[in-house]
């Protein structure tokens, strides 16, 4: 398949003119960021969670494209004042070609980066030294999209290009092996204006039991079963939106049994039912994301550790939007949007104890961070703009 399919999903987020850009330094000699310990178990109030709180400055991973113009040169290093905000950066693990997206390993050790090329890979790296350790191929065109299955034994990642998942062994080191499964969604049709599957995340279910391939092509959310041993996909349901949605991004809510659907074509967000023994998911009506008329491209929807209140990124208006999360979380009550002081929020992310929320700004070549206060969802700024090459994805530590 030709770089076509993927080129909107790219260049709807192509640099505008005379956009800011700041190279970060390069990493030789840097100090690496402190490696902190798993968090506690959460808290049920912010007055817990601001105790908690750590004081010293925390790791920042920033993602990029490294072929766009004025790209980063790698995945950014940058350090945060978990009470402030303040973002400082520290430096760049060079040899990762466009690390559009970052995750986690479970024990804290590695971090993966997809290589968002028509010759799709991911990469992992081991951040007590930077060390690359190597890369695999996704099977598939300009993966966007990757999470690590919570036993922390298998990869996941979705191919937007190509409209594939796949998934990819973890061992002991924590390197990738040759993949184990590679899976494209060939129906239903592809949904209005659209030229094929592109998938846009692929994400384990909060039980544990099932994993979700949100695909903005065919306008469907698929279920599959992994085996765990094997590392084996097997398709168990599929949830359809309305037509020509283009669902993007979905993320639970904290009981879940409900999760939340950013639809990116028709600027709306849906409500969506989950079922634990099944897999099945129902998506539910279209919602206003409160941009008002005209393109607006929302990204990425986040929930409050407290399931209260929801985030919604948009790119088109440069906001985001607040909800109350109601009825144990069947439903989002739109409260309103916030500037989000830069150019296209790409991606948001909370700090580990929800106190803190950042957006990386594509088109401005920032990250901005907000002070939430998960008691009446409010968000505050926290100062001014830190400045990251084509800043795509940002991951607090």
């Amino acid at each position: 398949m030709g770089s076509g399919g993927w080129s909107r999903r790219r260049f709807v987020g192509a640099l505008a003119g005379g956009a800011a850009v700041a190279a970060l330094p390069a990493c030789d000699g840097a100090p690496a960021p402190a490696t902190t310990p798993a968090p506690e178990p959460e808290a049920s109030t912010s007055a817990s969670r601001e105790a908690r709180r750590p004081s010293g400055p925390r790791p920042l991973y920033l993602g990029t494209y490294t072929s766009a113009e004025g790209g980063g040169k790698g995945i950014g290093l940058a350090t945060y004042d978990a009470a402030t905000g303040r973002i400082t950066g520290s430096g760049t693990i060079t040899g990762v070609g466009d690390p559009s997206y970052l995750a986690l390993h479970p024990d804290r050790r590695t971090l993966y980066a997809v290589n968002e090329r028509d010759d799709g890979a991911v990469t992992a790296v081991r951040l007590a030294d930077r060390k690359v350790l190597g890369s695999r191929g996704t099977g598939g065109a300009a993966p966007c999209h990757l999470s690590v299955h919570p036993g922390g034994r298998w990869l996941l990642s979705a191919n937007y290009g190509s409209g594939s998942v796949a998934v990819h062994p973890i061992d002991a080191s924590g390197a990738l092996g040759e993949r184990t499964d590679l899976v494209r969604h060939t129906g239903p049709p592809p949904g209005p204006g659209q030229d094929g599957p592109h998938a846009h995340q692929f994400v384990t279910s909060p039980d544990g039991g099932h994993v979700l391939a949100v695909d903005l092509g065919t306008d469907t959310v698929y279920t599959y079963r992994l085996d765990d041993k094997a590392g084996t996909l097997t398709e168990v349901a599929q949830a359809r939106t309305r037509p020509g949605a283009g669902p993007r991004h979905l993320t639970f809510h904290p009981g879940g049994r409900y999760a939340y659907l950013a639809n990116e074509v028709d600027n709306t967000v849906a409500v969506c039912s989950y079922d634990p023994a099944s897999g099945r998911v129902e998506v539910g009506e279209a919602q206003s994301t409160g941009t008002g008329p005209g393109t607006n491209y929302p990204a990425q929807i986040l929930v409050t550790e407290n399931g209260r209140y929801a985030f919604l990124s948009n790119r088109g208006h440069n906001s985001l939007t607040r909800y109350a999360v109601e009825a144990d979380g069947a439903r989002l009550r739109l409260l309103g949007t916030v500037p989000v002081g830069g150019d296209f929020p790409r991606q948001i992310a909370f700090s580990p104890e929800g106190t803190l929320l950042f957006a990386a700004n594509q088109k401005s070549s920032t990250v901005t961070v907000f002070h939430v206060d998960d008691t009446n969802g409010e968000l505050r700024r926290a100062g001014e703009a830190f400045p990251s090459p084509v800043a795509v994805c940002a991951l607090p530590l």
